[in-house]
């Protein structure tokens, strides 16, 4: 009875924990998914705002944002190819690790741009938006390479796979048109030479069977054949009783 009551408060302390660690993945995986859509609507709404200072406002206010609005582009569009291609080609993996170095020079700027659209001191702004724009400019071309690179590589290895893929269907249509060696035929053809294999086979044992038999040929003569005895008129005929 112990026994029975041990083995009942460890499964229900093996249910319970199971329960409550179940639990604690559900609130992480919500979590970490309502985290996931506040920074998408987060950047959603920063972006609309910086499209619109790039299109409304003129001056370092819009040039600051158009830089922004580019950087920010390239750098989403190019995280994006690269983490879709990795799950197909794990050699992206460095790609990848190069993007992430590449990510926090452009979070940098980022950010530095985001100051500068606040600074009053505008004359200030100008005289470093040059170097901005430039530091931007090769941000943006190195995240460009990797993205197209990556695009590149996965459309060579569709191609190739197609090309593939059409030869062995070309091998197979041409298999399936030669109408002239269909298995069934065959197994016909074998069939059929079997079927008279055997009908010739006992054609030939009946004739065997039903041939006339040579006939007997004597016995060849002795070499030295008694002499026949010669009977003379003047011997008179043995009788019976003097055979004995």
């Amino acid at each position: 009875m112990e026994a029975a009551l041990i083995i009942f408060a460890l499964m229900l302390l093996a249910v319970v924990g199971l329960g409550a660690y179940l639990t604690v993945k559900a609130v992480g995986a919500a979590k970490r998914g309502v985290e996931r859509t506040v920074v998408q609507a987060r950047r959603t709404v920063e972006d609309t705002t910086l499209r619109a200072k790039s299109f409304g406002q003129v001056g370092v206010v819009g040039a600051l944002a158009q830089v922004r609005l580019d950087l920010r582009t390239s750098m989403r569009a190019t995280q994006q190819a690269l983490a879709e291609g990795v799950q197909a080609d794990a050699s992206l993996r460095e790609s990848l690790g190069l993007f992430e170095r590449l990510s926090a020079h452009g979070h940098e700027l980022d950010g530095e741009l985001k100051r500068l659209e606040q600074e009053p001191d505008r004359r200030r702004t100008a005289e470093l938006l040059p170097d901005l724009r430039e530091r931007a400019a090769k941000i943006i071309q190195a995240a460009d390479s990797l993205r197209w690179a990556a695009r590149d590589r996965a459309r060579r290895f569709a191609e190739d796979d197609l090309s593939l893929l059409s030869d062995q269907i070309e091998m197979e249509s041409g298999a399936l048109r030669d109408w002239s060696r269909e298995p069934v035929d065959d197994l016909a053809a074998a069939a059929a030479e079997w079927d008279a294999a055997q009908s010739a086979q006992a054609t030939q044992t009946t004739r065997s069977t039903q041939a006339p038999r040579p006939a007997t040929t004597p016995p060849p003569a002795a070499l030295n054949p008694p002499t026949p005895t010669m009977q003379y008129p003047w011997q008179k005929t043995p009788r019976p009783e003097s055979a004995g």
